[in-house]
């Protein structure tokens, strides 16, 4: 009978165990891919069992997800919620929709992370996209879309690229790191680069083909074969307030003219400029008093250069090869930002030391 109680016993416990390591199981489970997840013009989400809350126009994933998603219904919101789309293939696709924001979702694509085909008024913001071909790639007229504050590294593929007519992008205060390539412009237009972190892309920070009236501002460009590469009839492009540091050519132009670029910092760059037929003339300054760009190796090509009038512009043009030159380059100015942490730096020890007399002073006092 006791053989029999203790078998009864341990037989319950073993399927208690059980029970509670299955439990566990269905926990950690992957949600496995079962097939492409649809928001539809309705905003029904197809199938209804995906991992996505929907609150009106608001879509919240509520776990990792792994099949693609195609976006049909404009004005939504897509919010990751800190989860991961992981797919082999893209991951969201926007077919003709507007105002669509996808915010806060790591993405992993073995083709493209996000493709904007023929959409307009859209916004990709804060999201992290690894391991893509292309990460956000817009086509067919996609113009008006904002792509900031994404982090973006692939090892291989590119970044953002714009191509098919797509104008009046913005693309601003994204880190862009560890690509082939960072962005590539191909025969678009009136798009905006601003202000990105674009850092050890393989081949080229910022690639534009046969593009033309674009704006490229206040972007770090460091450690590319190419820090910006323009080819084919790119012209009438504007460059201006960048930092272009250690890459093997700063700025290189193909077949290129009418460009212009000014108050742009060139830094430690093997070639800071290089042509690939002197007749391309470009354009290398903003006039004076404006004055055109900073060259690290300046004053080791002209030391007897003089500033002009406290202007902060050398009186000596830099000549990059016959046809191309700046006329006004800069005089390099101490920092502003500097001054308040270094004016605290210096004096912070003295009063430090005021109020260390005086707190001693006054237990004197006391005493």
């Amino acid at each position: 009978m006791r053989d029999m109680s203790r078998k009864l016993v341990l037989l319950m416990t073993l399927t208690l165990v059980l029970i509670y390591i299955l439990s566990i199981a269905v926990k950690i489970q992957r949600v496995e891919a079962s097939g492409t997840i649809y928001i539809r013009p309705n905003g029904d989400v197809d199938p209804s069992t995906a991992p996505i809350k929907r609150d009106g126009n608001s879509y919240t994933l509520t776990n990792n997800i792994y099949d693609e998603i195609v976006i049909m219904r404009s004005n939504v919101i897509i919010d990751g919620n800190g989860f991961t789309l992981e797919v082999s293939g893209t991951g969201f696709q926007l077919p003709d929709v507007s105002n669509v924001t996808i915010k806060k979702t790591g993405i992993k694509a073995s083709d493209y992370a996000i493709h904007l085909k023929s959409a307009s008024n859209n916004t990709i913001s804060g999201n992290f996209l690894t391991h893509y071909q292309k990460g956000i790639y817009l086509t067919y007229s996609s113009n008006y879309n904002k792509i900031n504050e994404n982090s973006l590294s692939a090892n291989l593929g590119t970044a953002v690229s714009l191509t098919d007519n797509s104008k009046h992008n913005i693309i601003s205060g994204n880190n862009i790191t560890d690509n082939k390539f960072g962005i590539t412009l191909h025969f678009v237009s009136n798009n905006t680069i601003s202000r990105n972190n674009i850092i050890n892309n393989e081949e080229t920070g910022i690639y534009l083909y046969s593009s033309s009236n674009n704006t490229i501002f206040g972007n770090y460009i460091s450690t590319h074969w190419k820090g910006i590469h323009f080819m084919d009839f790119c012209s009438n492009n504007i460059v201006y307030e960048n930092t272009i540091t250690n890459n093997m050519y700063g700025i290189y132009l193909w077949q290129s003219s009418n460009n212009k670029f000014y108050h742009n910092s060139f830094v430690d760059n093997t070639h800071h400029v290089l042509f690939s037929s002197s007749r391309y003339k470009n354009l290398w300054d903003d006039s004076f008093p404006s004055g055109g760009n900073y060259w690290s190796d300046y004053k080791e090509r002209y030391p007897n250069a003089t500033e002009i009038d406290d202007s902060g512009i050398w009186n000596t043009p830099y000549v990059i090869d016959e046809y191309n030159q700046d006329n006004y380059p800069l005089i390099p100015e101490f920092p502003s930002f500097l001054i308040l942490p270094l004016f605290m730096i210096i004096t912070l020890p003295a009063v430090i030391v005021y109020k260390t007399k005086h707190q001693t002073r006054n237990k004197k006092r006391e005493v």
